[in-house]
């Protein structure tokens, strides 16, 4: 049982596994961040009990702390497992030459076809965001200093216009890698009968968009406080 593991299938559900547990926390995260735009609808940006503060509040429960190491080993397996399948796929669809020879690549979506970059690039930007977030809330709690107000941190993260930029595109390969790696995971797992596997193609693209546009949401709302943009308040100036 355990060489299955060893196989290319095993490796496979793996992935599966683990992106499946990603994709869970990035509906659960861009949930939270969102509550910052139920906040500035209602007239609630920075006030201390704030639904967004709330929610920050509840991602700093000791209970949810538990989960980060979980989270940081399961996108390391992830990460590891994705190089270690890439490097396999490139091999045996014949290298650099891959598209001289009859193969299915040919006919891959462009998300298939990039998946390892557009992995790498949402790893990238993952570390970015952890200097941004991370190290400023609950990096500073861990080691006894003070979490930076979460309002703060969204103005002073995308109140730059180029930054805002930078994290859209981010949230669009973000977009396509989610999309594919949703049903192709389901894929793995056995759904991949005629009948499912267009749905969940769909559900993938529906799942991915979701983020996306939740994601963006929030970002271009942050910018638009942090620049007083369409009479909102900043919370420097509240």
């Amino acid at each position: 049982m355990a060489n299955i593991f060893k196989t290319s299938i095993g490796k496979k559900l793996i992935m599966s596994i683990s992106g499946g547990f990603l994709i869970l926390f990035m509906l659960l995260h861009m949930t939270i961040n969102s509550f910052s735009l139920f906040d500035t609808l209602f007239g609630r940006w920075g006030a201390y009990d704030g639904w967004f503060r709330l929610g920050c509040d509840f991602m700093s429960l000791p209970v949810v702390n538990v989960m980060v190491p979980v989270l940081a080993f399961g996108f390391i397996i992830h990460i590891v497992y994705g190089l270690i399948l890439s490097i396999s796929n490139f091999r045996a669809r014949g290298g650099f030459n891959r598209y001289e020879v009859d193969s299915k690549a040919k006919n891959d979506s462009f998300a298939a076809k990039n998946m390892i970059y557009l992995g790498l690039i949402v790893l990238g930007f993952i570390a970015l965001h952890l200097t941004h977030f991370w190290q400023d809330m609950q990096l500073q709690e861990w080691t006894g200093g003070e979490a930076e107000d979460p309002y703060f941190l969204l103005e002073r993260t995308f109140g730059n216009f180029w930054v805002l930029v930078l994290y859209i595109l981010w949230f669009i390969v973000l977009y396509l890698h989610i999309g594919h790696g949703f049903w192709s995971a389901f894929q793995t797992l056995g759904w991949n009968n005629m009948t499912w596997l267009p749905r969940l193609k769909w559900i993938g693209r529906i799942v991915g968009i979701i983020i996306c546009l939740g994601l963006t949401a929030v970002a271009v709302c942050a910018f638009c406080h942090a620049n007083g943009l369409f009479g909102l308040t900043s919370v420097t100036s509240l």
